[in-house]
């Protein structure tokens, strides 16, 4: 293929991207600029994908047209909280669980909700009410974002995931989406809507034991949990489907929840992580990561700081 036409086939997939993700810019020069950085992230995931050896593929997306500081300005933002408060003395809650399944994933039971186009950290909290009353109910984000604002917190968009838990146990539980629908951008609390009108609520959530990935695979075992992972490399922005075997790291910059585990038809051990890109991202808007591995690309090796599950809950 000449460069004159290979050229214009980019700018054809920037023109048919521009219509499947209904992108505007408000002048030629913007537009001819983002033209430029989508040829350099096609580039990319072309070249990632010619490598046969790789467990996992990348595609075009909805940020296909951002820089990557630009991408981690605007979508990452999590930010490691003190834990020291945090009792360690606990007994883990699943010490003696051994009835562990080589497979588990919790949407076939019903206990996820649909995948959101925003921050996620209430789907831990979604899941386990499910498990305790067979309801599943869609909870507001929009509240974290508004009113889980202690230390600078921005609920999970932005914050430490233990000072969105801590708000919804001081505040006695957490609304739902539909009475405090989402915005898309932090508001003023609405001290009316954040009333509690689910029927249960949380009291208490505990760390899984530090280093001690069995502990972990039998929290998942018995419901969904919390996790922050490193959420900005190009392989995992542009993930599209496969078991991701990316390099680990550990700054910590985005909040996702582990949804289930298993073991892919090639043999490989992963995670089901549920993210809050939207439908059209990853596969269908979760990925499988690679676990049971210590060193690269597990997510166990990624710091254990950051797996906290629902320890204590009650119908109210």
């Amino acid at each position: 293929m000449s460069r004159t036409i290979y050229e214009s086939a980019i700018v054809d997939k920037h023109e048919q991207w521009i219509v499947d993700y209904s992108r505007k810019y408000e002048s030629k020069l913007e537009k001819e600029k983002r033209l430029n950085i989508f040829k350099d992230n096609l580039k990319y995931i072309e070249s990632f994908n010619n490598d046969k050896n790789k467990s996992f593929k990348l595609s075009l997306n909805k940020f296909a047209d951002m820089t990557h500081d630009e991408f981690i300005v605007a979508h990452t933002g999590y930010k490691m909280g003190d834990n020291s408060s945090m009792s360690q003395s606990t007994s883990f809650m699943y010490e003696s669980f051994s009835d562990v399944p080589t497979s588990i994933d919790w949407r076939a039971k019903g206990t996820v909700t649909a995948i959101k186009n925003q921050g996620d950290c209430v789907a831990a909290i979604e899941g386990i009410i499910q498990i305790k009353t067979g309801k599943l109910i869609s909870l507001s984000e929009q509240q974290l974002l508004d009113c889980s604002t202690n230390g600078g917190n921005q609920g999970c968009r932005g914050g430490w995931m233990l000072n969105a838990f801590d708000y919804i146990v001081q505040n006695q539980g957490i609304t739902t989406e539909e009475d405090y629908p989402y915005q898309s951008m932090p508001e003023t609390c609405d001290t009316e809507k954040q009333i509690n009108r689910v029927d249960v609520i949380i009291n208490g959530y505990q760390m899984v034991p530090i280093n001690d990935e069995q502990a972990l695979l039998k929290v998942v075992a018995n419901q969904p949990i919390s996790v922050a992972i490193e959420g900005h490399g190009q392989d995992f922005i542009y993930y599209s489907s496969g078991v991701f075997t990316g390099d680990c790291g550990n700054t910590l910059s985005h909040a996702v929840t582990i949804v289930g585990y298993g073991i892919s038809e090639e043999g490989l051990d992963y995670w089901l992580i549920k993210n809050s890109w939207g439908k059209t991202w990853g596969e269908n808007g979760y990925m499988r990561i690679q676990r049971n591995v210590n060193t690269q690309g597990g997510l166990w090796c990624r710091r254990h700081e950051s797996f906290v599950y629902i320890q204590y809950f009650k119908l109210i």
